[in-house]
């Protein structure tokens, strides 16, 4: 068995795979079985090398030093060219040796620009992952690679022509010619950088099934809310019931109630603008700017509450919003939809660095589904940070204390029934948390890689106050009696799914902003390359995504107090196991692509993603 010639940690010289150049790597591990040294380069890419790609740099300081001391007559020829005019004086002509001292200068430079060009093309269209390397770095796809490469040959291809015709007739360009030529080589390499980053920054891989998923989806997401409300709206909302009765289309527009609908929103906008709450930063952008949010989300909520107590007590019939609550979803809607169109529109204009990562793929639909620009701003007023929290999950709370009150004028009750008491308490525990904890949705992906666009907004606006109010809507027209017994053994499930989903958010939160906390020193984690760590003890240790998990856990809490009638009340639980899941296998897909060997490492410590011994 051969010896491992290069110790851990030790800096060398690894050849770049599919080149001739060499640049300083540090040796990490050494693997006994395949014989292939594990290096870091400089900007944290880790590959696996041969002993036969290392060198060290002791070789390359000597082969240096016998390059830099050239021999006497070598030094006379620079010396007398450097004294030569740019052209022979009048009535002379240059002498044979001249002549192949300008011919091999002039190789000299053409060699010069070639190495610059091979340098771009092993910095842009690096091998894929299919080769026998391993990368770890950020996502690059091989679609990415292989147009960077055709854009590279199609810009370069005139400039290598003329290259091909000066070696050919051997023309002298003068010093300043020759001056020009450099400067204009230089501009060019800059150029085809900056064509290749602006191509490279598009978005090559389509989710929600591409252009036309995303184009069925703009419509059946409405249809889908609905559907629901319809069902709900039955006496008897089985499946079999299907189509439900469609009402008349003028009672599903009401005038008044879209001016409700907008005072809401301008209302919940005025209490994010005002000067209560920390300021915090966000994640670096891609140009390494860090947007500034105002973290005031539970400061509405209590003005809010303090505004609906008010209308309370001058006794406004809350329950106004049942009695008309498909025209506020048409009008919710409705709104979206404009705001989509809005923010479509205006990110044409937005620069190439504030668009986002999962929206920029040129094709119109597709984009404005997913959403083009990144952080759409007027001012200082975020729009899609707004809409995440305010708005909408406000919205959700003051929809559920509107099907309570609702209930009890319906049949004439002095208190609540206790499944309205659950669901609405559940939930309001869900939303208040979420408001308590703002600062935490600046790292989720909705906030760093999406975009904001028709599905942002409509799911901000519409599927989350309409759709996650589903128990409290069905409860009104079906109600459902349970005994005490039952409602505390889904009391004691709901604190189950919340007290994993608080701890594993709170435990990673604590994590990334201080990972040498000696509160911390108990968890253990795999270092990356990007200079974060993977959590392998702890409920990130149990599996990989243990909020998903409480996640699903309280959302069948809070189905089952509308008994087992009909699924439709459990439509929120099938919906949320298929969203978890979706969104676990990107997370997947986007660790792997970022993390790389870490990330295999940690899939091997913690093999089940969301249900432990299940999936």
């Amino acid at each position: 068995m051969p010896n491992q010639k290069f110790a851990d940690g030790e800096v060398v010289m690894g050849r770049w795979p599919g080149s001739v150049l060499y640049y300083e790597v540090q040796v990490t591990s050494y693997d006994d079985v395949s014989h292939l040294y594990t290096v870091k380069y400089k900007d944290g890419t880790e590959l696996q090398l041969k002993e036969s790609d290392i060198r060290s740099q002791s070789s390359f300081k000597h082969r240096k030093s016998q390059s830099s001391s050239s021999s006497p007559s070598r030094r006379s020829t620079s010396r007398s060219r450097s004294r030569s005019p740019g052209r022979p004086a009048k009535g002379r002509r240059r002498s044979s040796s001249q002549r192949r001292e300008h011919k091999d200068d002039k190789k000299k430079t053409i060699q010069e620009t070639n190495l610059a060009l091979l340098v771009l093309v092993c910095l842009f269209c690096k091998p894929s992952e299919n080769n026998t390397r391993r990368y770890n770095g950020e996502p690059d796809s091989t679609e990415r690679n292989d147009t960077s490469c055709v854009i590279l040959e199609q810009k370069l291809k005139p400039d290598l022509e003329i290259e091909r015709v000066l070696e050919q007739y051997s023309l002298r360009p003068r010093k300043e010619e020759k001056k020009k030529e450099e400067i204009y080589s230089e501009k060019k390499i800059f150029e085809t950088i900056k064509t290749i980053e602006k191509a490279a920054s598009k978005t090559k891989e389509l989710e929600f099934g591409g252009r036309i998923g995303t184009f069925v989806l703009i419509f059946f997401l409405p249809a889908a809310v609905f559907y629901l409300l319809l069902m709900c709206r039955q006496d008897d909302p089985s499946l079999m019931n299907f189509p439900p009765p469609l009402p008349a289309l003028e009672s599903l527009w009401e005038a008044r109630v879209f001016g409700v609908f907008l005072l809401w929103f301008f209302l919940q906008a005025l209490f994010s603008l005002l000067p209560i709450g920390k300021i915090v930063e966000g994640l670096p952008l891609s140009n390494g700017r860090k947007l500034q949010y105002r973290i005031n989300g539970f400061y509405a909520f209590i003005l809010t509450a303090a505004a609906i107590g008010t209308l309370l007590y001058f006794q406004f019939e809350l329950h106004y919003l049942y009695d008309h609550f498909m025209q506020f979803a048409v009008s919710a809607a409705a709104f979206s939809v404009g705001l989509s169109i809005y923010l479509y529109i205006r990110s044409l204009k937005a620069p190439e660095e504030e668009l986002a990562p999962g929206g920029n793929s040129g094709y119109f639909v597709y984009d404005f589904f997913t959403g083009h620009e990144l952080n759409p701003r007027i001012g200082s007023f975020d729009l899609k940070y707004f809409c995440e929290l305010r708005p909408g999950l406000i919205g959700w709370v003051v929809i559920n204390l509107a099907m309570l009150l609702a209930e009890m004028k319906i049949y004439n009750q002095s208190t609540p029934s206790l499944s309205m008491i659950l669901v609405n308490s559940f939930q309001l525990l869900y939303v208040v948390d979420a408001l308590w904890n703002e600062e935490a949705i600046l790292t989720t992906m909705d906030i760093t890689h999406d975009g904001f666009g028709f599905m942002l907004a409509f799911g901000d606006l519409v599927w989350v106050p309409f759709v996650y109010s589903l128990q409290a809507f069905y409860l009104v027209g079906h109600p459902t009696a349970i005994s005490w017994p039952v409602a505390a053994a889904i009391t004691v499930l709901n604190c189950i799914g919340y007290y994993i989903f608080r701890s594993a958010n709170s435990q990673k939160n604590n994590f990334r902003r201080n990972p040498a906390d000696p509160k911390l020193a108990y968890l253990k984690f795999i270092p990356t390359a990007t200079g974060k760590g993977l959590l392998v003890t702890g409920w990130w240790g149990f599996v990989r995504h243990p909020n998903y998990l409480g996640d699903i856990i309280m959302a069948l809490a809070w189905s089952l107090p509308c008994g087992f009638n009909h699924i439709l009340p459990y439509f929120y639980v099938i919906y949320f196991i298929c969203l978890l899941v979706h969104r676990e296998a990107r997370d997947e897909y986007h660790c792997k692509q970022k993390y790389g060997l870490a990330w295999e490492r940690y899939c091997q410590r913690v093999p089940y993603r969301i249900f432990p011994y299940i999936y």
